[in-house]
């Protein structure tokens, strides 16, 4: 038989590579012989990929971008780091990084996918949100992965993801009876309004914390306050009078929170969380030095301590003309955490990563030292007091509170 024969493969993936290959032969097998000779020069067809891959789920865009960019740029730094000292165990590790889109469904979809793409994935990380969160988290558990959260807070996650979601970062609870304490304490306040964005975890939850950590103290909330996303101008009015207010807000919405209050009248201190971390947005309230905020790190140019030093220098030599900070530092740090527990291991798996992981000690991160007492997700490690000083963001010291709430 003489005809013509035609082979068409089509976006054959090998090792990351994808081919695309169209064979014409009239002489029958001997082209699909040789194509076959061809495909198996390619990387990957000879042997197993040797690298050991870590995913990473952060939201590059959307609402969360601001903080997850950050994150994100820290997991490269660390995992560029890593392999630029001989990788894990030996092996070099290949960081995979997936855009979210702050999208609870497009997250959840991704996460799947890159487990099934990657089947000897037994870890991801990522996310500075409850909700997006667990939404990575429940479809890593299902597939009996890890999920290892860089910056999302709230102290319930472990209960939402019993056994494979732990924190690189403290929890909510933490964060609160720090900024109560220093309001307490240093500020010498007895009195609150709360202020807080409804229907979002993490807003509703370092609320409610603060509000239990600075009554516990002895101070009195005059107003406790929800509102709707963007409505700051029903949130402000009418307000009684206060030492200071806590503004519970998405870092989305900081700047137009305090503007809006600054408007409205109100020149006492505002306080609040993480959130407020915001970076060079401050520079849109230039004359604004009356905030407080709690934060994971104090990476500021201004910060003359070695291991400061030396990640900001990396950083500006991996990211030319870009400034680090907290959210960075928390991506940075968790993949050298995951990296950490690998070695401790001594496997790339997921039982020994998590029994590694649930008993380190004394993990030194540019975001403190962290360690996990056994059966707790959530690490021991200290928080950060910043203030805003005319248009940037000021260190004041860092805490590790005694008197924090229950989850």
């Amino acid at each position: 038989m003489n005809r013509p024969f035609r082979f068409l493969i089509r976006s054959l993936k090998f090792s990351n590579l994808r081919v695309g290959l169209n064979f014409k032969t009239t002489k029958g097998f001997g082209g699909l012989i040789a194509a076959f000779m061809l495909l198996a020069t390619l990387p990957g067809c000879q042997e197993k990929d040797p690298s050991m891959t870590i995913g990473a789920i952060y939201n590059l865009t959307g609402s969360q971008k601001n903080l997850d960019i950050a994150s994100s740029e820290g997991a490269q730094l660390a995992a560029d780091e890593i392999n630029a000292k001989g990788g894990l165990l030996g092996k070099p590790l290949n960081l995979i990084i997936e855009d979210g889109e702050t999208n609870t469904s497009v997250i959840a979809e991704k996460t799947a996918a890159l487990i099934a793409e990657q089947p000897d994935m037994p870890v991801l990380i990522g996310m500075s949100d409850t909700d997006v969160t667990l939404a990575a988290a429940r479809v890593a558990a299902e597939n009996k992965r890890l999920f290892i959260t860089s910056g999302a807070t709230s102290p319930l996650l472990p209960k939402e993801v019993p056994d494979y979601l732990y924190l690189a970062c403290y929890g909510d609870n933490v964060q609160a009876a720090a900024a109560a304490d220093f309001a307490y304490h240093d500020l010498k306040m007895r009195n609150a309004i709360v202020l807080y964005k409804e229907d979002m975890s993490y807003t509703g939850l370092l609320r409610k914390y603060f509000e239990t950590s600075f009554t516990g103290l002895g101070g009195e909330i005059v107003l406790s306050r929800g509102y709707k996303a963007g409505s700051f101008a029903g949130a402000v009015s009418g307000l009684p009078g206060t030492d200071f207010i806590f503004l519970s807000a998405s870092p989305d919405e900081v700047i137009d929170g305090v503007r809006a209050l600054r408007n409205a009248g109100f020149t006492g201190p505002i306080l609040s969380g993480d959130g407020f971390d915001i970076g060079a947005k401050w520079a849109e309230l230039p004359n604004e030095s009356n905030v407080y905020f709690t934060t994971h790190a104090d990476v500021d140019a201004d910060n003359t301590s070695a291991e400061v030093v030396a990640f900001r220098a990396a950083y500006a030599r991996r990211f030319p003309g870009q400034e680090p900070d907290a959210f960075t530092a928390l991506g940075y740090d968790t993949v050298n955490l995951v990296a950490a527990a690998v070695t401790k291991a001594g496997a790339f798996e997921v039982a020994a990563i998590r029994d590694a992981l649930s008993t380190l000690k004394d993990f030194d991160g540019i975001t403190g030292n962290i360690s996990f007492n056994k059966g707790s997700q959530i690490p021991v490690k200290s928080v950060t007091l910043m203030q805003v000083d005319k248009g940037g963001e000021k260190f004041i010291r860092e805490v590790l509170p005694t008197n924090v709430p229950a989850p």
